[in-house]
């Protein structure tokens, strides 16, 4: 396991067509509650495909105080442009053969399509935005019976040193198991940054290989993302955890 702090890899085609949803960026210094509250260094499985993820960093703009009823919702887009991201993440328990785990509780967000985060006074390329009373690209979900909890949000945008990510934690019972980070085909990053929606912020010069927290857990931390006939993307990710 790993700490890091501050700073994703490729994918497929090009998909422009009617579009809707999110925004992100700025910065905080981190929870006491974060990554030093995860078990992801407690076990791991014979198998090297069934073992806990990668500890990452929960900065720099977790918002701790509004992990309430208010973002415990599927749809986290909350009104922001941009293509359509649907989420789905699966949670597998280490320590009963990686079996898919039932009522675990998922938390995610990350930035709008133009690298600003909700709940943060950022500045980003646009200038300096106060998204202090927005919750804009932050959802809970708990996983159902298959062990899947279901998001419907926007593809993230991305600022300056840290590549395209969404910011994951799991919690079993109210107990924080992982932080954990989520990092996106680095093909399917450039078509989308290509799009109209996005092509105002241009490229992102950092990639999955040399941004400094997904660089060297990107086995474990790289997303499935497939376009879809809706004209946004598919994104299929699985963490393993040990309950």
């Amino acid at each position: 396991m790993k700490r890091k702090d501050f700073l994703l890899k490729a994918g497929a085609s090009v998909l422009m067509g009617p579009v809707a949803l999110v925004a992100c960026k700025s910065e905080e210094t981190l929870s006491p509650t974060s990554n030093s509250s995860s078990s992801s260094s407690s076990s791991s499985s014979s198998s090297s495909t069934c073992k806990v993820g990668d500890t990452e960093t929960d900065g720099p703009y977790p918002l701790y105080n509004k992990r309430d009823a208010s973002i415990t919702h599927a749809d986290i887009t909350e009104g922001k442009t941009g293509i359509p991201l649907n989420m789905m993440i699966a949670v597998k328990n280490v320590n009963a053969n990686c079996t898919l785990l039932a009522n675990a509780r998922v938390d995610v967000w990350h930035c709008d399509k133009d690298g600003y985060y909700s709940g943060y006074t950022n500045t980003g390329y646009l200038g300096t935005q106060d998204n202090t009373a927005k919750t804009f690209c932050r959802g809970i979900a708990n996983t159902d019976a298959n062990g899947i909890a279901k998001f419907t949000t926007i593809y993230p945008g991305w600022y300056q040193g840290r590549v395209t990510h969404i910011h994951a934690q799991i919690y079993v019972n109210n107990v924080l198991k992982l932080t954990t980070q989520i990092a996106f085909p680095e093909e399917i990053n450039t078509a989308v940054y290509n799009s109209d929606l996005y092509k105002a912020h241009g490229q992102n010069s950092t990639k999955n290989t040399t941004d400094s927290i997904i660089r060297d857990s990107l086995s474990n931390e790289l997303a499935s993302v497939k376009p879809n006939a809706s004209g946004g993307y598919d994104l299929d990710h699985t963490i393993f955890i040990a309950v």
